[in-house]
């Protein structure tokens, strides 16, 4: 990887990072379309790496919210899904998985945009949990479909929640990957190249957390989002 490369992939780190630990999804929403332009090896394996590192943080400083019951329904949904995830992964062309990326992004921003709340009962948790791993095993977007049902709880209650859902589901990810052989040296080492980078964005939370209303930081990822979505799309295109 160029020096270049690495910087943009830092930055979009930093930022995915802090809005991951500020509002407890996005980073595979925000940092992935970027990354996926820079180094397509680096997903999903590397994004899930980061995400888990972010996320331990973040249940640790947000344990005494954390929706125990609510993790534990979603959780059992987010097996079988990340199974189907990891075969996915196995048989999708790089390019098929890109449009996938952006297509998950996109399917995202639009059904958070139009404010589509399902109630958070237990099937509804199952399934958001099933598709959440599916997803975020095969494209490192697991975001979307638990932002959805959870997207009522508010402050460290919903950083909380979702993080300790993601962090479980985050680490079956990673062990399902190695064993169907998804992640590699390169995956591991750009990792540990980019925990500064993480790091650096979770301490921006704490900073952003006090000054940024969720509200406005809800809009500043659902653009963010869609432009490098829409950035993805248009360099499969130009590519061929």
């Amino acid at each position: 990887m160029s020096i270049a490369g690495y910087v943009i992939i830092a930055a979009a780190i930093v930022l995915a990072s802090c809005m991951q630990a500020s509002i407890g999804f996005g980073m595979g929403m925000l940092a992935a379309p970027i990354v996926a332009i820079v180094d397509p090896g680096l997903i999903p394996g590397t994004l899930i790496m980061l995400a888990t590192m972010v996320t331990l943080m973040v249940v640790v400083r947000e344990r005494e919210d954390i929706d125990l019951a609510g993790t534990g329904w979603a959780l059992a949904g987010r097996v079988p899904g990340t199974i189907a995830g990891a075969l996915l992964l196995v048989v999708l062309p790089e390019r098929t998985l890109a449009y996938a990326l952006a297509a998950v992004v996109l399917g995202g921003v639009a059904l958070t945009s139009f404010g589509w709340i399902p109630a958070p009962h237990r099937r509804n948790l199952v399934l958001a949990g099933a598709t959440s791993g599916l997803l975020g095993t095969a494209t490192s977007i697991g975001g979307p479909p638990m932002a959805l049902v959870w997207q009522n709880n508010t402050g460290a209650r919903l950083r909380g929640t979702m993080s300790g859902f993601f962090l479980v589901g985050s680490v079956l990810s990673l062990v399902v990957l190695a064993l169907t052989g998804s992640i590699d040296r390169h995956t591991v080492v750009v990792f540990a190249m980019l925990i500064p980078a993480c790091v650096a964005g979770y301490g921006l939370s704490r900073w952003v957390n006090r000054h940024l209303d969720r509200q406005r930081q809800r809009w500043a990822a659902i653009v963010i989002s869609t432009l490098g979505a829409v950035v993805l799309i248009v360099r499969q295109l130009i590519g061929g």
